[in-house]
């Protein structure tokens, strides 16, 4: 059976990248005996698969990842050994079995919501409150996106879902797609620049509040959190 587990990253655990996440989460696996299925062959590993990687620096409310149970008592059984290894900065926040004719994790994600807020004396020099809703309202958002052979425009605008203000953070949704995969600060530079400016180096503090799968079409995209897709 295909479980999915939630999980928040937060404080130093920030500053740790997606393969010693991955390690991380093996080794915990490991001390929670857990009944995991290990794949066939002369270097069997544990069947598991991550949603999508994390920036370094960025916090998270909603990663996931999915694992292949060979038995189990309960979710939260499997919540509570697994929280019980988590170090500060780390939470399991759900777990749940999965419906058979659901995609894995990587596969299944959409769109992802984040949370922008400026850092000490990062904020920009222009009324950005004021400014934001009418370059969210842009017909197009052009920007260039260097690629590790050239460079291409690219219309931000399709893929931004939502871009508002929450008192003194943005709240900014966006194609988290393989075929699209905006990242919040492309948006952000964006945005400055619109405005005239650069945003200074490590200005921002983001965290990945939610990552969604479309339970809808794609041309009428209905998305909901990764723990809560149905079959």
């Amino acid at each position: 059976m295909k479980v999915r587990i939630k999980f928040s990253k937060h404080g130093v655990m920030k500053f740790i990248g997606h393969l010693d996440i991955m390690r991380y989460f093996q080794k915990a696996i490991r001390r929670s005996d857990i009944d995991i299925a290990y794949s066939t062959g002369y270097s069997p590993h544990q069947i598991m698969s991550f949603a999508m990687p994390l920036g370094v620096g960025l916090e998270s409310d909603g990663e996931y990842f999915d694992v292949e149970m060979n038995s189990m008592v309960s979710c939260e059984d499997i919540q509570e050994r697994l929280e019980a290894q988590m170090v500060p900065g780390m939470h399991i926040l759900h777990v749940r079995v999965l419906p058979d004719n659901v995609g894995n994790a990587m596969a299944s994600v959409a769109a992802a919501r984040y949370r922008i807020q400026f850092r000490d004396n990062c904020e920009p020099c222009f009324d950005w409150k004021s400014q934001l809703a009418s370059f969210y309202q842009k017909e197009s958002i052009l920007v260039i996106k260097q690629t590790k052979k050239s460079e291409k425009e690219l219309d931000l605008k399709p893929g931004i879902y939502e871009m508002y203000l929450d008192n003194e953070s943005i709240v900014l949704m966006v194609d988290a797609s393989s075929a699209g995969n905006i990242k919040p600060g492309l948006v952000m530079d964006a945005f400055y620049k619109e405005n005239g400016q650069e945003p200074p180096e490590f200005a921002f503090e983001i965290t990945r509040m939610e990552t969604y799968a479309n339970a809808g079409t794609t041309e009428e995209p209905y998305f909901v959190p990764l723990d809560e897709i149905e079959g």
